[in-house]
């Protein structure tokens, strides 16, 4: 669950999504995360395995028709629209008032313009990179222009 800290980060790819906030110490937390159920079936589990076929009336040959859509890239873009409804959500709830995105290119392309009028306004950074798979604690030095430095009490 979420919880009111002001800031959060969206680190995602095509297949995988978490969000990410600072604790009181500025340590990255992650605090949910998705997968793609799809992500990683094979093209014929997620449509048909050959394209169709086409006769040209002039011969009695059969082409292939070369498939309009990739299905692997129909189940990322349905992932990423996926994500956006679930921080458009989040931002409804009030869980964060500052969001940052972070994702490949085209992923984050596909985010952003399925993310709701509220969510979009809340967008304070964007990071054009694919840090899914890096672990909480390598994530802060590609994240230090959004992370102040923890405040330290020096004792006497």
């Amino acid at each position: 669950m979420m919880t009111n800290r002001g800031l959060c980060f969206l680190v995602a790819d095509g297949e995988h999504a978490r969000f990410v906030e600072a604790d009181a110490d500025n340590i990255l937390r992650t605090c949910r995360s998705f997968d793609s159920a799809m992500a990683h079936r094979a093209s014929r589990d997620l449509g048909t395995d050959r394209p169709g076929r086409s006769y040209e009336s002039g011969t009695s040959g059969s082409h292939g028709v070369v498939p309009r859509h990739d299905p692997h890239r129909q189940e990322k873009t349905k992932f990423a629209h996926f994500i956006a409804g679930e921080l458009g959500i989040h931002a409804q709830e009030g869980a964060f008032d500052r969001l940052v995105l972070i994702a490949p290119t085209h992923c984050l392309r596909e985010i952003e313009t399925a993310l709701d009028a509220r969510a979009a306004a809340m967008v304070t950074g964007r990071l054009a990179k694919d840090l899914a798979k890096t672990p909480d604690h390598e994530l802060s030095p590609h994240l230090r222009a959004w992370i102040d430095p923890p405040q330290r009490v020096k004792l006497p």
